[in-house]
């Protein structure tokens, strides 16, 4: 028997990078994927629900299983640039994306997930939240939010069995990372001597962290930002 036989699982960014890893592996395991997000993620056999994360509000997510074993809450967005050149509406993108998308798809499925009595949540920050990195700011502020909102959801929901925790990724090879330059084939050596392992992160590499979480597993683990980020954010 698989470790995720009999068990529903969310993924809300599946379509690309770490949510379409975490998506695969989960399946892979036994559970039974329902995805959400703007399009039907590629190569996964899950029920869709159409959902844009950058226009939250009220999400309906009515076709969803009556009782949730996990939620990964995947999507991202990575703005670098000088403070002096950020608007408050570029603040207000990413902190919508990041920390009001989470925060509406917790509250559809909070019902879903009670109901399981032994659920668990993976949200996502970055190492920017824990190293003051220039240029990050904006991305550092809607992260740090996402690790608060997680700790004081662990303390509010642990009597109901639901865990949450935040995975924290260092520079990791996406199509997201590579759309804004960050992953080249002329940066991929530079950037990756920059971690004490000595490469930047892969999709899988992450996943691998999130689908244990999402385990039985760790069902003593609550309330924690785990760094999976080749040793950046606490060796030299």
């Amino acid at each position: 028997m698989s470790k995720f036989d009999g068990k529903n699982i969310l993924i809300v960014g599946a379509s690309s990078g770490i949510g379409q890893a975490v998506a695969q592996q989960i399946q892979a395991a036994g559970a039974t994927v329902f995805t959400a997000g703007r399009r039907q993620p590629d190569g996964i056999q899950s029920t869709h629900l159409t959902w844009d994360a950058t226009q939250p509000g009220a999400a309906d997510l009515s076709a969803l299983p009556d009782t949730l074993h996990g939620v990964v809450y995947a999507p991202g967005t990575i703005r670098l640039a000088p403070f002096g050149r950020l608007t408050l509406e570029n603040y207000q993108e990413d902190f919508t994306l990041n920390v009001l998308g989470a925060i509406a798809i917790l509250k559809a499925v909070m019902p879903a997930l009670i109901q399981s009595k032994s659920a668990s949540v993976v949200l996502f920050s970055t190492v920017a939240a824990q190293l003051g990195f220039g240029l990050h700011s904006s991305v550092s502020v809607s992260k740090s939010a996402v690790e608060g909102l997680a700790k004081s959801l662990a303390a509010e929901y642990a009597t109901y069995g639901i865990r949450f925790n935040v995975v924290a990724p260092s520079l990791t090879n996406t199509p997201l990372a590579q759309s804004v330059g960050l992953v080249s084939p002329n940066r991929l050596e530079a950037a990756g001597k920059r971690h004490p392992l000595g490469r930047i992160g892969t999709p899988e590499d992450i996943a691998s962290m999130v689908t244990f979480l999402l385990s039985d597993e760790t069902s003593w683990v609550t309330g924690q930002i785990l760094g999976v980020d080749g040793g950046m954010s606490t060796l030299k």
